[in-house]
């Protein structure tokens, strides 16, 4: 999906077509970064996935923003948000909603869930059972909500933020290659350095003293900023070339024998056509988050582990010897060539 091949306005001039998102955009960047702390790996990759219409999934040790991340946004945009900690007794009806018994009118009314709302976070999301997994699942993948014989759409501005926690494993419920496909992005977040840390103590210390976890930004966002910056994205130039590689690289995951004969030793199975429009829109959202009208290769190349080390498997014989998705996306970036 290359979209059309007409360049949009100059972002500098906020005068201009494009130019009122991009200033949007810039505001809601450095209010994010002041609020966020060290993670700016984390703040990019939400906002790319809030201009792609996807869904993000973050993994990472606890205590590194991840719901402040997201709690910031909903902040900053005019949107609804709500936290779900998933947990082994969470039944799907936690998530959707239910059908309550009205006796007063002899009926059953839907009282709807907390996937109603814009902003998800869905915390620790691999501690739910698989029953829990496929309704969100559905509400991912569908925008709707099934409940009996009856369906409800989601609101049209609709992101989950999804987090696991990679260091205690014990009762949890590995996510399935299906809804880890629903994902457009899986972050990975680290600590961060001395420095970060101590503006962090600070930043917490003023808004003790202030009485309020997260200060109001100066202007919030409409939604309908938001859907006009995808519109804008899907406007910016995709060259022939660049979406060839694209389409490369997944492809190199199914077939690499062209490419690399360790590639074809370690991957067991390779990623499906939802990485490639991953990749492609994520791209375009970089480069206009950067104030550009093209999609560059070095956008391909910065987005791509991102978009496709979730949907990598590898063989086990492999991961017996250390290797990990994560280097199978390496040796494609280093094996197949970019225009």
């Amino acid at each position: 999906m290359t979209g059309p091949l007409a360049q949009p306005a100059s972002p500098a001039n906020p005068a201009q077509p494009g130019g009122v998102a991009q200033a949007a955009f810039a505001r809601l960047r450095e209010y994010l970064r002041n609020q966020i702390l060290g993670q700016e790996t984390l703040v990019e990759r939400l906002l790319v996935a809030l201009l792609s219409d996807g869904h993000l999934l973050v993994e990472g040790p606890p205590g590194l923003a991840k719901t402040r991340a997201v709690k910031a946004l909903a902040h900053a945009v005019e949107a609804d948000f709500q936290r779900v900690q998933f947990t082994p007794d969470l039944l799907p009806a936690d998530l959707t909603g239910s059908d309550i018994y009205r006796p007063e009118e002899g009926s059953f009314r839907f009282q709807r869930g907390p996937l109603f709302h814009n902003l998800i976070l869905a915390d620790e999301i691999n501690r739910a059972p698989a029953k829990v997994q496929a309704a969100l699942l559905e509400a991912m993948a569908e925008r709707q909500i099934s409940v009996g014989a009856a369906s409800y759409p989601l609101p049209p501005l609709f992101l989950v933020m999804a987090t696991q926690n990679p260091i205690e494993q014990e009762g949890t419920y590995p996510l399935p290659e299906a809804q880890l496909d629903r994902f457009m992005l899986h972050t990975r977040v680290d600590y961060p350095d001395r420095a970060t840390t101590l503006r962090v103590m600070a930043l917490a210390r003023g808004e003790a003293i202030n009485q309020r976890e997260l200060p109001p930004p100066a202007q919030r966002m409409s939604q309908e900023t938001v859907f006009a910056a995808r519109r804008e994205i899907l406007g910016l130039t995709l060259s022939d070339p660049v979406a060839e590689y694209i389409a490369a690289l997944v492809d190199a995951t199914r077939r690499p024998e062209p490419y690399s004969a360790q590639l074809r030793q370690w991957l067991r199975w390779g990623a499906s056509p939802r990485a490639a429009i991953a990749i492609e829109r994520g791209a375009r959202a970089l480069a206009w988050l950067d104030g550009r009208d093209f999609v560059s290769p070095e956008d391909v190349q910065a987005i791509a582990p991102d978009a496709l080390r979730h949907r990598l498997l590898v063989e086990y014989t492999a991961q017996a010897q250390g290797v990990s998705a994560e280097s199978c996306v390496n040796e494609l970036l280093n094996r197949v060539p970019a225009p």
